[in-house]
């Protein structure tokens, strides 16, 4: 069975958000991605296979270089559920709110 990858398994590990993060200001050699994380060159290489996986990067070869480039925009999809898990939590604390009051005037 081959196992999918998704958004929310790329953004679930704060390596993979540190790396998206830095490739948000445009493409990054693996190099530069290493640089200053404090992991080494084959643990970020395991991110970023993680990361094309899932969709979040593309990966191109210039020259011995390989350069990343992050996909910002399959982060529609989290903020969607985002915005629809706070409206459904903001009507339910709305009912909760509504029902307290109701039962401090009892």
């Amino acid at each position: 069975m081959i196992e999918r990858r998704d958004v929310y398994q790329a953004i679930a590990d704060p390596t993979r958000r540190m790396i998206i993060q830095k490739l948000s200001g445009g493409a990054l050699n693996i190099g530069q991605i290493v640089e200053d994380s404090g992991i080494t060159r084959q643990g970020i290489a395991k991110h970023l296979k993680v990361l094309n996986e899932c969709g979040m990067i593309t990966l191109t070869q210039k020259g011995r270089e390989q350069f990343c480039e992050a996909r910002l925009d399959q982060l529609d999809e989290v903020v969607d559920w985002v915005n629809e898990s706070r409206k459904l939590w903001g009507q339910r604390f709305e009912k909760l709110d509504k029902f307290l009051a109701e039962t401090k005037k009892l």
